[in-house]
């Protein structure tokens, strides 16, 4: 028989998309927070596209900044160092070149929506974290998807049909709707508690604030 664990819980909601670098920060950063605090959270990942529109092909990462942001090639290589380094304090890495692309992310929000029922969401989310930062890889493309699908633990066969049934375009998009409603423009978006939203990438600093807020409410 197991011993329960003793540690409070928070329900925390993450609203991110998986090609977004400051939300892979941001739950660096939370995780660091909840350890300090010695509290468990119970995460939940919500969908957010942040280029809805992007065709199949995608798009040079760096064309897409300057176009998006209108930033300099030297703004944007700034940029990319700075995330780098970032990534490195936090046990991340980020490995940027000059072919690195953004791409369409909705058939990823579509397996971490069937990741979840299975209790991998998780699992499923850090990975392709991993697979689009670190390994560079295609996260739009079906055989990339299906490779994170099978490294966090999850059936591939299963992913497959999920995907190909088309069972998770509504619940994501009325996902997504639901957020954007409430006025969700940028990610990450942390919800702690139900309560407090905390926009971007924070600090642990920051984090553990609001953790402790919510801990001496729930007592």
């Amino acid at each position: 028989m197991t011993t329960p664990d003793p540690r409070p819980v928070i329900q925390v909601d993450i609203v991110s998309d998986v090609v977004c670098p400051w939300c892979i920060v941001g739950f660096r950063q939370l995780d660091i927070a909840l350890q300090q605090e010695n509290v468990l959270a119970r995460l939940r990942w919500h969908p957010f596209e942040l280029n809805p529109n992007m065709p199949p092909e995608g798009q040079n990462l760096r064309e897409h900044i300057t176009e998006k942001y209108g930033s300099t090639a030297e703004q944007s290589q700034q940029a990319r160092e700075r995330l780098v380094q970032i990534g490195g304090e936090l046990g991340f890495t980020f490995n940027f070149n000059d072919d690195s692309r953004i791409v369409n992310t909705f058939a990823a929000h579509q397996l971490l929506d069937w990741a979840e029922s299975h209790g991998k969401q998780h699992p499923l989310k850090l990975t392709l974290f991993k697979t689009y930062f670190t390994d560079g890889l295609d996260v739009s493309d079906t055989e990339v998807l299906l490779n994170a699908v099978q490294a966090a633990g999850l059936d591939r066969d299963a992913a497959q049909a999920a995907l190909e049934s088309g069972a998770h375009v509504g619940p994501v998009r009325e996902k997504q709707q639901f957020w954007t409603s409430r006025g969700i423009s940028g990610v990450p978006s942390m919800v702690f508690g139900g309560k407090y939203l905390l926009t971007g990438a924070q600090g642990s600093e920051t984090y553990s604030q609001v953790v402790q807020r919510c801990l001496t409410e729930a007592a």
